[in-house]
């Protein structure tokens, strides 16, 4: 017997097709439609219906080359399952090249969102009645904000037996435990009982070809891992490190920042992570880490202000180890063979 078709938006999907389909949320005051682009790969046998989302901030454009991708990988074509790729999800920010909607507001702030709220809170409705309630499991990928870069790495809430499954199917070496956010998507796949893990890497404007291929390998992994895919005959991946804590390291003084160390270094107790000075170099101060880590994410704006967040470290038992598996990680992605385009430079 055939499988039924995936109805979405009004669309129905035949198993074994793939289609993209517009969302309708609303319309701009030239009248001009607004539509929530996504695509949908609806498998012949059963399985998971796994959401991948990007641009819930709409500056943050690694995830939808992430999304570009997936989508062309052959092995889809085998898929079981149903995965629902939604490459820009606050279309109005990412046309302005804006982390918020045109009233300010963050959309992870507003779900699960209300009928006859703000613009931020129908949308939030509007995704979360029409795409996270088909959910079995969803990823949302992020990367750091203007001016900050983060290191690939998945966040959850790993004291959340569904969540921290898909944390670990991502198989990314760099693991952050985070709480629910209030307001946030995967709050509202909580409450809907549907595993959500958060991709974060790079920054916003800006491709990072490192960040896009772990976040790339990191959805597949977990795809592979749900029984979406045909499992990899490669070496068996080793357990992501998990932080006991992450802290920022922020200015001491007013000035320019010279940075000394970069994503992925490891960094001692009382190690100079830069050096903060006015245009004269007449008042210097030193940026240190209080404690011994991992660099997860940096400024990458030299001109700071008192008490601004220059460098996140992530603390671990055996640091070393982290920093080890890192590089071998990121060695390779850059080796990996059957890429199919150049990379982006």
């Amino acid at each position: 017997m055939a499988r039924a078709a995936f109805e979405i938006a009004g669309r129905h999907v035949a198993a074994g097709s793939r289609a993209t389909v517009d969302l309708p949320a609303g319309s701009l005051y030239t009248h001009t439609p607004l539509t929530i682009p996504l695509h949908v790969i609806h498998g012949r046998r059963p399985g998971p219906c796994l959401v991948v989302s990007a641009a819930i901030h709409g500056d943050e454009i690694n995830g939808v080359e992430i999304i570009r991708r997936l989508l062309r990988e052959k092995a889809l074509n085998r898929l079981a399952g149903t995965l629902v790729a939604v490459p820009i999800v606050n279309v109005l920010g990412f046309t302005a090249r804006s982390r918020y909607l045109p009233d300010r507001r963050d959309l992870n702030r507003c779900f699960p969102g209300t009928e006859a709220g703000s613009m931020g809170s129908r949308l939030a409705r509007l995704f979360r009645k029409q795409i996270l309630q088909k959910a079995t499991h969803v990823i949302d990928l992020h990367t750091g904000a203007v001016h900050r870069d983060n290191l690939p790495q998945i966040r959850a809430d790993l004291e959340h037996d569904g969540d921290e499954a898909l944390a670990l199917a991502c198989g990314l070496p760099v693991m952050i435990h985070s709480p629910i956010i209030e307001g946030s998507l995967r709050e509202a796949a909580r409450e809907l009982g549907v595993p959500a893990v958060t991709y974060e890497g790079g920054e916003a404007l800006r491709f990072d070809e490192g960040a896009i291929r772990a976040g790339l390998r990191g959805v597949l992994r977990a795809m592979r891992a749900l029984g979406m895919l045909t499992p990899s005959r490669g070496r068996p991946r080793p357990a992501p490190f998990v932080a006991d804590a992450t802290r920022w390291v922020r200015a001491g003084q007013d000035g320019i920042l010279r940075a000394a160390v970069a994503l992925g270094d490891r960094v001692d107790a009382g190690q100079p992570l830069g050096w903060v000075s006015d245009p004269f170099g007449e008042r210097t101060s030193s940026v240190e880490a209080p404690e011994a880590g991992l660099v997860i994410g940096r400024t990458n704006l030299p001109l700071v202000h008192q008490g601004e967040a220059l460098f996140h470290l992530a603390r671990y038992e055996r640091v070393g180890s982290v920093v080890r598996e890192v590089e071998r990680f990121s060695q390779e992605l850059e080796n990996q063979p059957g890429w199919e385009e150049p990379p982006i430079v």
